[in-house]
């Protein structure tokens, strides 16, 4: 069973999360491992875990992964994502494009104000960054 670790200890899972109401909520981040797969596979639902539950709470869009994810490549994709998101003026899209496409060519260190917990600082094999994908209105 899926659960929502918050930051002050508090849980909840699935099926509490079907419950919220978020019609004000234009972006929600799910940057832990898996929370793009829904609990059936090959016929379409395999991208309804979290993130799709995100939208059917009301937000605009979710970011979430599909497959287990390294945290020292994540925390280096989360901080390039938010760094383009508030200081360019793009879509949410086109800041997670691009990055996705930081981690590749190593420009993350230039946008990240923190160095990535793994002892790893070449992000640029997909494992790092493809997992992660949009879901809703990337707008």
């Amino acid at each position: 069973m899926w659960v929502i670790l918050f930051g002050n200890g508090d849980r909840v899972n699935f099926r509490n999360v079907a419950t919220w109401s978020l019609p004000h909520v234009d972006l929600v981040v799910l940057s832990a491992c898996e929370t793009g797969l829904g609990g059936k596979l090959g016929n379409g639902e395999e991208i309804l875990g979290f993130g799709y539950q995100m939208q059917q709470t009301g937000a605009r869009a979710a970011i979430a992964s599909l497959w287990s994810v390294d945290d020292g490549g994540t925390q280096a994709l989360m901080s390039a994502f938010y760094s383009i998101l508030s200081t360019e003026k793009l879509t949410k899209t086109e800041a997670l494009r691009q990055a996705q496409v930081s981690l590749i060519t190593g420009d993350w260190k230039s946008l990240s104000h923190n160095t990535p917990v793994a002892a790893v600082n070449d992000f640029s094999h997909p494992y790092y960054w493809a997992a992660f994908i949009l879901i809703g209105n990337g707008l």
